[in-house]
């Protein structure tokens, strides 16, 4: 019974020292190159990000807004523009990246 339990313990041991270090699941891709461009202005009640595709390829880009809900992912076309707005109190923009 001894032994039983020694193997259950070093079993349980073992599990729960792989759930506190397994990383932590990403929702988003990297930043987004340098080729997406971003401004980033402050509005009355929150925030809009103009992004510009200057890549020469489609992308697939979101917006990170810290302590608030991310944007979409937007498939975005070589040479094209976006505007996006985030409407809150607490959020703000983190970064851009891909998706």
């Amino acid at each position: 019974m001894r032994k039983q339990l020694a193997v259950i313990a070093a079993a349980t041991a073992a599990f729960g020292s792989f759930i506190a270090t397994a990383p932590a699941a990403q929702a988003a891709g990297g930043t987004a190159p340098a080729c997406i461009h971003r401004t980033v202005d402050g509005t009355p009640d929150g925030f809009s990000v103009y992004l510009s595709n200057y890549c020469g390829k489609t992308m697939r880009v979101k917006v990170i807004v810290d302590s608030g809900g991310d944007s979409p992912c937007f498939t975005m076309s070589a040479g094209s523009n976006r505007l996006w707005y985030y409407t809150g109190v607490f959020g703000q923009y983190g970064r851009t990246v891909t998706c």
